[in-house]
């Protein structure tokens, strides 16, 4: 009988230790996006900076800066699970009333991952593509003043 109950309980702890160590797996997926990507053109200068807060949460930071002074973009970002989805959450000085738009995961595939906000007025899809170790490809799309409209952002890893 103490061998039964023993056995129980150490499938129940094994259990749960499994159980746990999942809790995060979408999340987990995108460690990668840790880091300082930027990408330099003759418009300027983007860099996106992204750091991870715990277990269930990564913060983003991106800039876009022309004539090495000028901020003309800044956006602050949360990349956050929350149970089974996967959020990312930009809040863009002066847009949304300085408000965070929840873009919520809708498809991965092969280091693809895709977010949609179909209610946003732009974009309404972001997708990150891990190229390879040292590059990503940043998209956003979705109709822009009744057009469709997309943009890519390439950058390296510093």
């Amino acid at each position: 009988m103490k061998k039964s109950i023993l056995a129980i309980a150490t499938l129940a702890l094994v259990a749960c230790q499994n159980k746990s160590d999942k809790q995060f797996e979408k999340l987990e997926k995108m460690n990668w996006l840790i880091g300082q990507w930027e990408n330099t053109t003759a418009e300027g200068h983007l860099t996106e900076t992204w750091n991870k807060i715990n277990d269930s949460t990564f913060n983003g930071q991106t800039y876009f800066i022309i004539n090495k002074k000028d901020t003309v973009h800044n956006e602050s970002i949360v990349l956050t699970q929350v149970g089974d989805d996967l959020i990312y959450r930009p809040t863009v000085k002066g847009q949304n009333n300085d408000e965070a738009v929840d873009f919520k995961l809708t498809s991965e595939a092969e280091n693809t991952f895709s977010f949609e906000n179909p209610k946003h007025d732009y974009p309404q899809k972001i997708v990150y593509k891990k190229v390879n170790e040292k590059s990503l490809m940043a998209t956003i799309s979705g109709k822009q003043q009744g057009k469709s409209s997309t943009e890519s952002y390439p950058m390296q890893k510093k």
